[in-house]
């Protein structure tokens, strides 16, 4: 049977760190991933284009299993929200390409684990705000939350680290980053 379980699970060590570093965006018609047998992306499409969106304080990346006994079906929900500080008509302008698209996201964490968000379904931008706020030390700038569904987990990207999201994949993407 395909359900069956083959690992068990010890207690690790707490040396992990939550938080997210960066994600980087994929235009949804990218391509194919490679995969191999334990489902890690081994390699990324030939000419595919990373658009970097550095990343500090709350961002964060949530995926939930959904599971219906009396349907027989399972599927994750892949959930990414994020704070973009500084609103600018440059940024202004991506936001909005955001929203109207769905793109593929590489979700970087500060422990250097590397995750392919919405690899078959893309990642919709569910919520977000441009926001000039009211007191002086409100946010000025853009919120967004980006939901995938996919019949399997996101993907680790392989030999991705603290200071390399792309690790030793094939046709490593080319990284655009931001101008401010």
């Amino acid at each position: 049977m395909a359900c069956n379980i083959s690992l068990g699970y010890n207690e690790p060590c707490k040396d992990s760190i939550a938080g997210l570093q960066a994600v980087y965006f994929i235009n949804y018609n990218t391509g194919s991933f490679t995969l191999n047998a334990t489902d890690v992306v081994t390699a990324f499409p030939t000419g595919t284009i990373a658009y970097k969106y550095e990343l500090k304080g709350t961002n964060g990346y949530t995926e939930t299993v959904n599971t219906s006994r009396d349907n027989g079906t399972t599927f994750f929900s892949q959930e990414l929200s994020l704070q973009l500080k500084k609103l600018t008509a440059e940024a202004t302008k991506e936001f909005k390409l955001l929203a109207y698209g769905r793109p593929k996201i590489v979700v970087w964490t500060r422990n250097g684990d590397a995750l392919l968000v919405g690899r078959l379904e893309g990642a919709d931008m569910t919520g977000g705000t441009i926001s000039a706020g009211v007191a002086y030390g409100d946010l000025y700038g853009y919120t967004a939350v980006f939901t995938a569904q996919e019949q399997l987990p996101a993907n680790f990207i392989s030999g991705s680290t603290a200071t390399n999201p792309f690790g030793v994949v094939g046709n490593p993407p080319t990284v655009v980053s931001g101008t401010n």
